[in-house]
């Protein structure tokens, strides 16, 4: 079983997961601005691209991703690039 990071700061989340894990669910190219990348990796914004990635990973292995909840005060996912400017 995967298991993924969920960061979360006063405001918001995200869930960490590799940007091969989402081409091998066939969301890559689905994921909004909203959430953010470095490098190979991308944090999926909560409201929404969280919620796509848990259904289709749900979809593909028959279970919801197992969750590791880390919170910060000043997290430093939000001075990451977009992930819209990736080209998946």
């Amino acid at each position: 079983m995967q298991a993924f990071v969920y960061y979360q700061d006063p405001g918001h989340g995200w869930i960490e997961v590799d940007v091969d894990t989402l081409i091998e669910l066939g969301i890559a190219s689905k994921i909004s601005n909203y959430s953010y990348i470095s490098g190979p990796v991308a944090y999926l914004e909560e409201d929404c691209d969280a919620a796509l990635f848990i259904q289709a990973f749900q979809d593909k292995h028959g279970s919801q991703p197992e969750l590791y909840e880390q919170y910060s005060e000043n997290i430093f996912i939000r001075t990451l690039p977009s992930y819209g400017m990736a080209s998946y």
